[in-house]
C-alpha cells in the first residue's frame, strides 16, 4: 500500500469493501438467502412487498450505523495499541 494517509485523503481506502468474506461458504449462504428471499417475496401482496422493502432499507441503515461504529472503535483501539507499543522501554 502506498502512503495510507494519502490514500485515505484521495478516497482510495474503502474498509467496508475490503473486509468482506468472499469464501465459498459465504457465497453459498448468500445464495441460499437470496433464493429464500425471492421465494418469500413472490408470495407477498404488493402492500406486503412494500413493507418488506421498508424493512430491508431500515435493516441496511442499521447495519451501516453498526459497521461505522465498529470501524471507529477498532481504529481507535489500534491507535491506542500502537501508542502503547511505542511507549515501551525495552532497555
Amino acid at each position: 500500500m502506498k502512503n495510507p494517509l494519502e490514500e485515505l485523503w484521495y478516497g482510495n481506502i474503502h474498509p467496508s469493501d475490503e473486509c468482506r468474506d468472499h469464501s465459498p461458504e459465504t457465497k453459498k449462504l448468500m445464495g441460499y438467502i437470496g433464493d429464500q428471499y425471492d421465494r418469500l417475496r413472490d408470495t407477498l401482496s404488493d402492500g406486503q412487498k412494500e413493507l418488506l422493502d421498508k424493512l430491508d432499507n431500515n435493516f441496511a441503515e442499521l447495519t451501516d450505523i453498526n459497521e461505522r461504529k465498529i470501524f471507529s472503535y477498532a481504529f481507535c483501539l489500534g491507535v491506542r495499541i500502537a501508542m502503547e507499543a511505542m511507549s515501551l522501554d525495552f532497555k
